[in-house]
């Protein structure tokens, strides 16, 4: 929902629903409006709730409650003046756990925006969880690839420390393939990864191939030994989060004979511990 969408926008009810909060809420409710959309076009309502009489054809109408979006166009037409028409209405309510919003559009009756907003935004973390998860679900459904990064940490008894940019792909995004750097075992080694997931415990099992950069530089200009570590490094990788966090434990064994136990971040930034 756009500024453009709503602007000008006509303020029909900010209604509160204790006697402890009725002095400042809608004094409280129109600074949020203010503040989120700009005090150019917003008008305020005060006859929107009130009884109302009018004469038409002959006939005096008197009516009491909630307006409907044609009767609220009709008093935005006798205060405006010359004015833009109101392109939108805006309803405030307070409950017990919060406040109510609504937005809608009073040319086409569209609902722009309907949310129960808490003072925590429990409500609204819940629905963008499972809006995520819904995504999740279509994008694993359509195939899509998925870009993730993961930090190895093997620290006991053996070592070995990497980083992985794998991409997702597959009919349930399963597999993960991509590139890795190391920097123990072996020591600054670049080469390609492959995992695949299980649905045991969202459990990842693949292996890395790496080619050990010193030693491939010390063979390029005729020195036939291993410079620290052999040529081929192969590394068997299981790692395991915990829970829906982005961390896990991981467990390492590379063919150089090195089995290390320890940490990885999952779906890692270059800075993987800044959210």
């Amino acid at each position: 929902m756009s500024k453009d969408e709503v602007m000008p926008a006509i303020l029909v009810s900010a209604q509160a629903a204790y006697e402890t909060s009725q002095p400042w809420f809608a004094t409280r409710a129109i600074e949020v409006v203010v503040r989120a959309f700009g005090s150019s076009g917003l008008r305020v309502c005060e006859a929107c709730m009130a009884p109302r009489a009018w004469v038409e054809d002959g006939s005096l109408t008197y009516q009491t409650g909630p307006l409907g979006l044609d009767e609220i166009a009709r008093l935005d037409a006798q205060i405006r003046g010359d004015a833009p028409a109101a392109r939108a209405a805006i309803w405030i309510d307070e409950h017990r756990g919060g406040v109510a919003v609504r937005i809608v559009d009073l040319h086409t009756g569209r609902v722009l925006f309907a949310q129960n907003v808490d003072p925590n935004l429990v409500e609204q973390k819940n629905s963008e969880r499972m809006y995520t998860m819904s995504e999740e679900l279509e994008r694993r459904a359509r195939g899509d690839s998925l870009t993730q990064g993961f930090a190895d940490f093997g620290l006991y008894p053996g070592q070995h420390i990497s980083i992985d940019w794998t991409d997702q792909w597959g009919p349930t995004n399963a597999n993960l393939t991509g590139f890795t750097i190391s920097v123990l075992d072996p020591v600054l080694g670049l080469g390609v990864s492959h995992y695949r997931r299980f649905d045991l415990v969202n459990m990842l099992l693949g292996a890395k191939v790496l080619v050990s950069l010193p030693t491939a530089v010390a063979r390029s200009v005729g020195d036939n030994v291993d410079v620290i570590d052999p040529l081929v490094t192969g590394v068997g990788v299981a790692r395991v989060p915990f829970g829906r966090s982005n961390y896990g434990a991981c467990a390492t064994l590379s063919t150089n004979g090195e089995f290390g136990l320890g940490l990885s971040l999952l779906n890692v930034s270059l800075l993987p511990v800044i959210p």
